[in-house]
């Protein structure tokens, strides 16, 4: 489902013009965006939740040239479903 299958549906369910929607669902990214990237978590209960997680420095090879490398230790962006979400999707 893309973003414009969920504006559609949400416009359609709800009566609202796709326009209002597509503003809105916009500013929802936006927001979630900005928290994290601020270095926030955004929980939405019922939903599930959007938060960093840090992966640790490592050792990685480049076996075409036969080298190693540092990978540093950096953040990454994860989703945690909330069990009630997972109870509906199963």
């Amino acid at each position: 489902m893309t973003k414009a299958d969920i504006v559609n549906e949400i416009s359609r369910k709800t009566g609202l013009e796709k326009a209002a929607v597509l503003a809105t669902v916009e500013k929802l990214m936006e927001v979630v965006r900005d928290s994290m990237a601020g270095g926030k978590n955004v929980y939405l209960r019922g939903f599930g939740s959007f938060i960093i997680k840090m992966r640790r420095e490592k050792t990685a090879r480049n076996i075409s040239r036969n080298t190693t490398l540092k990978i540093p230790e950096h953040k990454i962006p994860a989703f945690k479903p909330s069990k009630v979400f997972m109870d509906v999707v199963k």
